[in-house]
């Protein structure tokens, strides 16, 4: 079942204010599981996925709508933007590693990938 199916993308991001603890590989597998291809957990801290484009343009309108959503969403992933390629790297600073409304974001952001 991908994102777009199962909901996650229509969730809006809670917002963590710190003081729960992050997900642990339990909490995060299913949550992955929801995801596209691509989304991978970096020691077990963050979400990252490299988008790539076929121009420079292309790829800064992709972030241009990033940060649109992120400032909606209140969650705001951490990007960078080259020739033809976004990477983007997800998780909650105030707890200092993963929480649900990371992977929201990533699939908000999957969903504006395939728009």
């Amino acid at each position: 079942m991908s994102d777009l199916e199962c909901g996650l993308a229509d969730r809006d991001c809670a917002p963590c204010r710190g003081g729960v603890p992050a997900l642990d590989d339990e909490g995060v597998a299913p949550l992955l599981a929801d995801l596209n291809a691509g989304w991978r957990v970096i020691d077990g801290h963050h979400l990252h996925k490299t988008y790539r484009f076929p121009d420079w343009k292309q790829a800064q309108a992709f972030v241009d709508a990033i940060g649109d959503l992120a400032e909606r969403q209140g969650h705001h992933p951490d990007l960078q933007l080259s020739w033809g390629r976004v990477a983007v790297e997800v998780h909650t600073h105030a707890i200092n590693g993963l929480a649900e409304a990371d992977f929201v974001l990533a699939a908000k952001i999957e969903r504006l990938a395939n728009a």
